[in-house]
This record gives structure tokens, sequence and C-alpha cells, in this order.
């Protein structure tokens, strides 16, 4: 099939599965490589129709179509959506722990039997070395992986199971990948790519503004200040939103504040039971929870169209955080607020939260464990005393510097010519280093939005390394009149290229803003520079 071909019977489909006249141009292109058996990242905002990029493929390719995706709320709104339609090339099934084993078993016959397209799994599923042989016999065609973004060091999931997705995949016959996400930044899709170990992948990331939400910043100089700022917009907007907080006595202390004051709310975080959480979701779907106070656990899975606003109570950690949590609103189309409250106490906060650097003998006896014999998680659990997520971490560092592989069932080893465990345990500190420091410098990106006093539009896509050419039109600053139009035409480096620093070695300059510039550099992270001095001193070169 040639590409002109692949457009138009990509159409065709989507016109008679879906009922869709059009397709975007950036669903076209990703949709194009799917069909070419090509490896494939996508980056394109919420409601941009991300999931069609996998789904009317998957519905011409001979073979059925994995989805692997982090939340089973998740999954079971797109497996209703898919059934919704009732044709045999578009049926879903799913194998997870909400399943019997004899829902399982008849799932996996669903398939084999080809009643059934999208097999829908988790990745902790997916680990059960009979499971993955199972999924590996049914010959899968293509494996889509929803909320790519989960799988990246910089994000805020460190689920074992999802880190080692392209041990996983191999294990099932290695076949296609399409990986999608609305939230990636430059650094963040290097990581998706090297850990889901994609070949040449056709990367498509466009479209990130989002027009339909105002944004607004307010540094607020006392905390009374920036109670009456959110109260303010509280009595302007009567329809639901999702208020945004650091930690979770805050979302319980806010949640009861606001009730007090006639504004019923609910507080949601992650040291909850796991039912009352589900019950608060639903609640809130449902519209019965106008108002929600949350920390970031209250994330992936939002699927609602109304949510009119967004309050961050304080700066988050990250341009990425930020960007994907203010998404949540007006997923409807209609005009939405995001609101920014800040202090500067707050980056001290994030700093805190960063954390400190992994213990050097725990990485360093974890290692020789490894260099012993292969053990599963569990074993080796048991054997270091370490916590799930600790471990998963720790076993992250250590495959990042050779001194850990996956096995066969399930197993994790130490490759054949891996470090001593003590220089391994070293240039996994070393690591750990170099990525405090990168997400250090998010947080300082972060605070450069918040201070701006530009374009916010065009500051917030720069970091995702989209620009934009005009003002966007849709944030405080533009309606202030202090934002300035990029011509893309300042400064002694094109936007994208790659230059290097004596110091802190190559990076990527991502855009200008009046007399300054933003390189990200791979070992140091994000760096705002004087263009005068880069000019003046030569401390850039062209890579």
């Amino acid at each position: 099939m040639k590409l002109s071909t692949h457009s138009t019977t990509l159409r065709r489909a989507a016109r008679s599965l879906f009922g869709w006249t059009r397709l975007r141009p950036n669903q076209l292109a990703a949709m194009r490589s799917v069909m070419k058996r090509r490896d494939a990242l996508v980056v394109l905002p919420t409601g941009a129709g991300k999931s069609a990029i996998y789904q009317i493929p998957a519905s011409l390719i001979p073979g059925p179509t994995v989805v692997i995706s982090p939340l089973l709320a998740l999954q079971q709104d797109q497996i209703a959506a898919l059934n919704e339609r009732q044709r045999p090339e578009l049926r879903a099934v799913r194998i997870s722990s909400n399943e019997t084993a004899a829902q399982q078993a008849e799932a996996i016959e669903e398939i084999r039997a080809g009643r059934a397209e999208f097999l829908f799994i988790t990745p902790e599923q997916l680990a059960n070395p009979d499971r993955m042989a199972e999924v590996r016999s049914l010959k899968p065609a293509l494996v889509a992986i929803d909320e790519a973004h989960c799988i990246s060091a910089w994000g805020h999931d460190f689920r074992p199971d999802y880190l080692a997705l392209g041990h996983l995949i191999e294990g099932i016959g290695r076949p296609p990948v399409v990986a999608l996400t609305a939230t990636a930044s430059p650094p963040v899709r290097d990581d998706i790519v090297a850990r889901l170990r994609l070949r040449d992948p056709e990367i498509v990331v466009s479209g990130l503004d989002r027009p339909n939400l105002f944004l607004e910043v307010a540094l607020c100089p006392t905390e009374d200040y920036r109670w009456r700022r959110l109260v303010a917009l509280l009595r302007d907007d009567e329809r639901p939103g999702i208020i945004y907080v650091p930690t979770r006595r805050s979302a319980e202390e806010l949640a009861a504040r606001l009730t007090d004051a006639g504004f019923p709310a609910q507080y949601y975080h992650g040291g909850m039971p796991t039912g009352a959480r589900a019950e608060l979701h639903e609640a809130f779907l449902a519209d019965r929870v106008p108002i929600m106070v949350a920390t970031s656990a209250f994330g992936m899975g939002i699927d609602k169209p109304n949510i009119a606003w967004v309050v961050h109570m304080a700066l988050p950690d990250s341009p990425d955080s930020y960007f994907q949590e203010i998404g949540r609103a007006g997923r409807d189309g209609a005009p939405a607020r995001v609101l920014l409250l800040w202090q500067a106490e707050d980056v001290g906060l994030q700093r805190f939260f960063t954390g400190g650097l992994p213990r050097a003998e725990e990485l360093r006896d974890l290692a020789a464990l490894l260099r012993r014999k292969p053990s599963t998680k569990k074993e080796l659990r048991e054997l270091t005393g370490l916590g799930p997520r600790k471990l998963g971490q720790y076993l992250s560092l250590l495959e990042q510097v050779g001194a850990a592989e996956p096995r066969a069932k399930a197993r994790i080893g130490s490759p054949r010519y891996s470090p001593a465990p003590a220089e391994a345990a070293a240039a996994a500190v070393a690591e750990a280093e170099r990525q405090q420091t990168v997400t250090r410098s998010r947080t300082d990106m972060m605070r450069a939005f918040a201070e701006t006093t530009g374009c916010r539009g065009q500051t917030l896509l720069a970091y995702f390394g989209e620009q934009m050419t005009s003002v966007c039109g849709h944030c405080d600053n533009c309606h202030a009149g202090t934002s300035v139009a990029d011509n893309g035409a300042v400064g002694p480096f094109p936007v994208h290229s790659q230059v290097r620093h004596p110091e802190w070695g190559p990076g990527l300059v991502l855009n200008y803003e009046e007399d300054r510039m933003t390189v990200l550099f791979d070992e140091v992270g994000y760096k705002t520079l004087s263009v005068r001095v880069v000019s003046e001193q030569g401390l850039l070169t062209l890579d």
C-alpha cells in the first residue's frame, strides 16, 4: 500500500467506523507510520484524538492490538467507547486484576478466535511469564502505550512494571509500537524512546496550544491574598473545577475551609484508601462534587468535559506537571480558566520534595545480589528490605549504568560485563545527581513561566520544544499588552539548533525572550542565558 493509498484507506475507515468526516493532519501522519509498521511517539493535546491513531490502523492491520495504559478506569472508558460501536473489528476485551480467571481466559479466547481486536492489559499482568507467553501466542500486530509519559524517569509514576515495558514488549514478539501522550518535553520524549526501545520512531509533536484556556498567574504576597483570589474565582464561576495543592494536609484543610465558607468541596490525595478515592473519582465525574481539592494524585483518567477552571495554590514542580494538570480544563472546547497562585517560598517546598540522593551502600548491596543470581522483584524486596517504589528507582538507576537487566521468568539479573557493585553504585549515584539537577532546572523553568511578562503560551510551548511565531492571545500578559511577538529571527542560533557549552556539554536551543535564551542541556537541564553574554564571550558553538 502506497502512502497516498494509506491516507485514503484511513479516511474511509474513520468515516465508516467512527463517522468522522475528516482527520487532522497530525493524526494522519502518525496513522501512516503505524500502517507502515513503523514505531511512533505521538504528543498531541487533550481532545486531539490520540486514541484514533492506533484504533483506526488496528482495524485495517491483520492481527490483534495490545493496548497498555496505567489506569483501569481509563481502560474501561476506552473499552466502553469501542464496544458501543458494535463492530467486530473494534471489539475490545481486558485482562486485569478486576477480571476473574474465567473472564481472563475468555478474553484470550475472544482474541484468538478473531471475535475481538483489542486486548487491554496492565503492565503487571504482562510481567507474569505465563501471561506473557499467552499474549505472545496471539501474535499481536501492534502495541499501543497510552499515557506514555508515565514510563519516563521524569514522571511521577515509578511502578516498576511500567518502567520495564520495553522488555515486556520484547517478550510478546516485539510488534510495532505507538506511544501516545498529551505531555512530553524533549527529555521525557528521549526517555520514552529509550525505555520502550523504539526503533527509529516517527515523532509527531504538534498543536499543544489550547486556545480556549485562559492562562493567568498571580504572585501572592500573603496567604490571605491567595485565599481572596481563589474565592473571587469561585464566586465568578460556579461550574466544576479542580484546585491543586502541594500536600495531603493542605488538601484536607483547604477543602474544610472552602466548605465552611459556602463552597462545598471534597479533598483527594494518595494517602486515602483506594475505595474512597474511587468513589470520589466517580462522584466528581458525575457532577456530584463541584469542587475537588487535590494533590497531583488526582490525575489521569479525569476525562470530564465540563471542568471550567483549574487553580494551582502553589508553584508546580515543573511545566510538565502544570501542563498535564491544566489540560483537564475545557475539554468540551468551552472557554476555561487556569489560575496559578504562587509565592516565592513555593520553590523551597519543591526543592524539599526533590528529596535526597539514593544511598550508595543500598545500591551496592542490590548490585551484588543481582550479580550473585537473577531474582524476582518480590525476592529482592525480601532480601533488601526495600519498598516497591524505592526498589523500582534503584533498579532503574542500575539498569541505566549497565548493572541490571531483565531476564526470563520476571527475574532481574546482572549483565555479563557489568561493573563491580561498588563501581555500579557510584555510577548510579552520579546518574541520580544528574537527574536531580535536571529536575531542579525544571522547577526553575516553572518559576520563569510564573515570572515572565511575555506571552505565557509562547513560554510554555517553548519548554515542550514547540515554537509559536505569534503571541497566544489567551493569557493575562497578552491581555495586559506586555507580550511581544517572537518572529523567530532573534539570537545567534536558530531555535531547535544543537549547540555545545564548554562545561555543560550539548544542548538544544528552545526559545528567545527579549534578551534571554533558553537552552536544554543533556547534563544540567534547562538554563536561561543572556544573549549578549553568549554572543560576546562565544559561550556556545553549533554542535
